[in-house]
């Protein structure tokens, strides 16, 4: 769970481009003849996503298990009337309500690192959606996770702020594991150090359907990252949309 990494999680991910995601699951809703009233997103982090489907008028409901990343999506997303935030767990959230349509990106469902708290979540999912409802998400792939971060060591030093981010991969397990150590410079002018671990699961492409499919999802698509074509063996994020 992100802990003090949270405070620098947007600075550090200003790479990724959210809007073009949110871009590409209209594009997913479109293809599929979808149009949601209302969506649940899980493992919202700080909000950058939600951001825009609270800016585009949908009925959005949020929740992250870091209270720390949702402070910042709180303080985002605070101005619009139409979002409601929840510290809640993929594994075991339980809400008073079904939705059109449920999300999680940004590969969250790694996180997700026993293969049965995963069909859990598939199986909450089904139970939170409605019947002509929409579930999509995406994973990091297993030979992202092995082949491209690997056992590999990634240094970023920027002006106020050093990152240090030592990966290994262990094969038994197809477990990939981050160690994170950050420098961050005080308005002291000193620097303070922290530590985070982080795990994530490298689940193949079949391994995920059948989960799905045990959790009574009765159709099943997965892409290559942000297109329609199937998964290459060398995609590096692979998106799902399953249908109740």
């Amino acid at each position: 769970m992100y802990k003090d990494f949270a405070f620098l999680y947007d600075q550090l991910m200003a790479d990724i481009d959210y809007k073009e995601w949110y871009l590409y699951i209209k594009n997913i809703l479109a293809r599929f003849n979808k149009e949601p009233k209302s969506i649940l997103e899980m493992a919202c982090g700080t909000g950058n996503l939600s951001y825009y489907f609270a800016k585009d008028g949908y009925d959005l409901t949020c929740f992250d298990l870091s209270s720390d990343m949702l402070s910042i999506a709180y303080n985002k997303l605070r101005k619009f009337k139409n979002i409601t935030i929840l510290n809640q767990n993929m594994i075991d959230f339980k809400l008073d309500r079904k939705y059109d349509g449920i999300l999680s990106i940004c590969d969250s469902i790694n996180y997700i690192v026993n293969k049965d708290d995963l069909l859990q979540v598939f199986k909450n999912v089904k139970s939170h959606l409605n019947l002509d409802g929409i579930f999509i998400f995406d994973i990091n792939s297993h030979y992202k996770l092995k082949e491209i971060i690997g056992t590999n060591t990634f240094v970023e030093d920027r002006e106020d702020l050093l990152y240090i981010w030592q990966n290994y991969f262990d094969e038994k397990n197809n477990m990939g594991e981050f160690y994170l150590t950050f420098f961050v410079k005080e308005d002291n002018g000193q620097y303070r150090r922290f530590d985070e671990e982080h795990l994530e699961k490298a689940y193949r492409i079949d391994e995920i359907v059948e989960l799905l499919k045990l959790a009574d999802f009765s159709e099943i698509h997965c892409f290559h990252e942000f297109t329609f074509e199937k998964p290459f063996e060398t995609s590096e994020r692979v998106s799902f949309v399953a249908l109740p």
